[in-house]
């Protein structure tokens, strides 16, 4: 009985860790239009949780752009393998980080809290009381 018991409790645990695991590759979705902008891989390294833009979807062949509107060690960078996640900390169900993400198109830092939602994933971008949810897909590498 305690060895069933055990199996359930760790079988609950490791689909509760599952289920919070933001790692891997995810699709972005453009919260405006519904477009695939592109794949992403999310990682922690040193207990923070980084983002690194691995494929632009839907756009030409060679199509290569940098982050012209990007300030700092992002001015100027490809937008292909930047990191636009930077170095955000977990707090309860969700990763956090004041000025956590960039945005490649315009250059602009946003306040960020990430989860997950089943297969989806949830990224909130905050300036202020003021913010927008996208949701990002699953995807299979």
């Amino acid at each position: 009985m305690k060895k069933g018991m055990l199996l359930v409790a760790g079988l609950f645990l490791a689909t509760i860790a599952f289920a919070n695991n933001v790692e891997g590759y995810w699709k972005t979705i453009d919260d405006g239009s519904g477009d695939e902008k592109s794949i992403v891989k999310l990682y922690v390294e040193d207990g923070k949780l980084y983002g690194d833009i691995v494929k632009l979807l839907n756009e030409p062949d060679g199509y290569d752009p940098v982050c012209d509107q990007c300030t700092g060690a992002l001015k100027n960078q490809k937008v292909i393998g930047m990191t636009f996640i930077n170095g955000l900390h977990k707090e309860e169900e969700a990763w956090v980080g004041d000025d956590g993400i960039v945005d490649p198109d315009n250059g602009k830092w946003y306040d960020v809290k990430i989860w997950r939602d089943g297969n989806t994933l949830k990224v909130r971008g905050y300036i202020g009381f003021i913010f927008r949810t996208q949701t990002w897909l699953l995807h299979e590498e």
